[in-house]
């Protein structure tokens, strides 16, 4: 292993602040990991890192080495993506995170073309509605729905958004139309679930005030898509953003309710929670990910 893979599994390592978690990214074992922290302690006879079984943290040494290591791969990177433009041949590996029901609908097909544009990417696609931590798991690009909070991401912004509820005409027929959100409380409602949370308190707005309606949970998923299909069976009322049932709205097979209400999940949600482009902060971005980035906000906007 050359210099530069020992910096950069090196400050995989801190970064993802542990030996496992940076396997996990690279797909080697932690025993690996530990061995070629071991021979740059080595070759550089000096401890870089303090390890228990629960978390390392940096010596004085392996900040300093850990603050060059971070320029040189910068600059090296930098270098490369400038080359790859310049030859106008995109290559290496590009792995995306993206929310269930958006990522399938749209991320997939999206990058599948891209691709199909530029045979020398590597796609991976990973799909869920948790939040997951982009470096630590060595995401290049993340897709979002909602306010997020302060981090050391880059934030985005892709396009307008905001929740709505629906219902198939199945559903309604046999059930009746809520006029008011208090009519929920009378209704099937499928829930999303969040770290072990179901989110059934559902939030509208009206001239009196904010208004949390605890709905009654008759199917409960972690998983956007699932509640989707749900609703198009006709099994319930659903809490989704604009962007998962717009085809649905538009052919009719699901219908928008009470729309005047409401508002989301959560305190900070509002009318527009907004659909983001997240990525780790870093001086330069390889140049295969720009232009996915810039590709991907042209088609998106192309959908009505």
């Amino acid at each position: 292993m050359n210099k530069i893979d020992s910096m950069a599994i090196f400050v995989r390592v801190v970064k993802a602040g542990g030996l496992a978690a940076a396997g996990r990214q690279v797909k080697l074992s932690p025993a690996t990991i530990t061995a070629r922290i071991n021979a740059l302690e080595q070759h550089y006879n000096t401890r870089l890192l303090n390890r228990t079984t629960r978390k390392i943290s940096l010596t004085a040494a392996g900040q300093r080495f850990y603050d060059g290591c971070v320029r040189v791969l910068a600059e090296v990177e930098g270098i490369e993506s400038l080359l790859q433009n310049e030859k106008e041949v995109l290559s290496g590996h590009l792995r995306i995170t993206a929310t269930s029901d958006f990522g399938r609908q749209y991320v997939a097909p999206a990058l599948s073309e891209f691709v199909h544009l530029h045979a020398g990417i590597i796609p991976y696609l990973h799909l869920s509605d948790g939040v997951m931590n982009l470096v630590e798991y060595g995401f290049d690009l993340g897709v979002r729905f909602g306010n997020l909070p302060d981090s050391n991401l880059v934030i985005r912004h892709l396009a307008d958004n905001h929740r709505v509820l629906v219902a198939s005409p199945e559903y309604l027929e046999q059930h009746g139309m809520p006029e008011q959100p208090i009519d929920l409380e009378h209704h099937f409602c499928l829930v999303m679930e969040r770290l072990g949370e179901p989110l059934n308190e559902w939030r509208f707005y009206s001239g009196e005030g904010h208004q949390s309606i605890k709905v009654r949970q008759a199917f409960i998923s972690n998983d956007g898509a699932i509640i989707r299909q749900w609703a198009l069976s006709g099994a319930g009322i659903a809490y989704k953003s604009i962007w998962d049932v717009k085809n649905d709205l538009a052919t009719g097979k699901l219908i928008s309710l009470l729309d005047n209400f409401v508002v989301g999940f959560q305190e900070s949600d509002n009318k527009n929670t907004g659909l983001q482009l997240i990525y780790p902060s870093r001086r330069y971005m390889p140049g295969h990910v720009a232009e996915f980035i810039d590709f991907f906000k042209a088609r998106l906007s192309k959908v009505k």
